[in-house]
């Protein structure tokens, strides 16, 4: 299988966790941009708070993980 085509079956499969994983980046980048348009902070806060974007991910789609595995039980 070449590599395009390894990509494209990869892209089928994980669909939805690629959009998902998209649409909180450009709702997280699009609030914190508007935000700090708004209030005019300092660059390192902006930066910081684009790091915490990271952190948010991890810890909200951890908790979804974790509220299914209880839901489960």
């Amino acid at each position: 299988m070449s590599g395009i085509a390894e990509w494209l079956e990869t892209a089928r499969e994980e669909r939805w966790g690629i959009l998902t994983d998209l649409m909180f980046a450009i709702v997280w980048v699009t609030m914190v941009g508007v935000f700090f348009d708004l209030v005019d902070g300092p660059r390192w806060a902006y930066y910081m708070f684009m790091f915490a974007g990271i952190v948010a991910y991890y810890g909200f789609f951890a908790s979804l993980k974790w509220a299914k595995t209880a839901q489960e039980q």
